[in-house]
């Protein structure tokens, strides 16, 4: 018997996975343009998906607004892969820009509270301000040796 939860399992899996990709992503933008290298992923999107249609039953009877969800889904998740390729292509440090962008979930708490009407606790209000305060920490750039910046 396992001593955390299968989702937590899958949550460390994800996290590696997202952790190695920030600097696949890097790597590939350094030497390719960022919608190249967007390509690329989405192909590999692709072929996931085709694997999983091939052995994982799908229901189609869903509910027009349960599908209008994933599709938005899915089209804001590929535009963030986007912007975050561009992002890495302009210049930016993998380990700021990738740190930056994993700041996502505030987003999502901010959502959470403002729609579905979820009450944060204090010390989960506590955390999403440390979060705040290690984005601005993480975007600060040291001035250029010469002064000129």
């Amino acid at each position: 018997m396992s001593l955390l939860p299968a989702w937590m399992w899958f949550a460390g899996i994800a996290l590696i996975f997202w952790g190695i990709t920030g600097v696949t992503q890097k790597l590939a933008t350094n030497r390719i343009s960022s919608e190249l290298s967007f390509l690329w992923f989405a192909y590999a999107m692709i072929a996931i998906s085709a694997v999983l249609a091939a052995f994982v039953p799908i229901h189609w009877h869903l509910r027009p607004v349960i599908f209008w969800a994933a599709v938005a889904g899915g089209t804001l998740n590929g535009l963030g892969a986007l912007t975050s390729f561009t992002a890495l292509e302009s210049g930016g440090k993998a380990a700021v820009v990738i740190s930056l962008i994993s700041l996502y979930p505030l987003v999502t708490v901010a959502f959470a509270v403002i729609f579905l009407h979820e009450r944060l606790t204090p010390a989960q209000a506590v955390g999403v301000g440390f979060a705040i305060v290690a984005a601005i920490l993480l975007s600060l750039e040291p001035k250029p040796p010469d002064g000129k910046g």
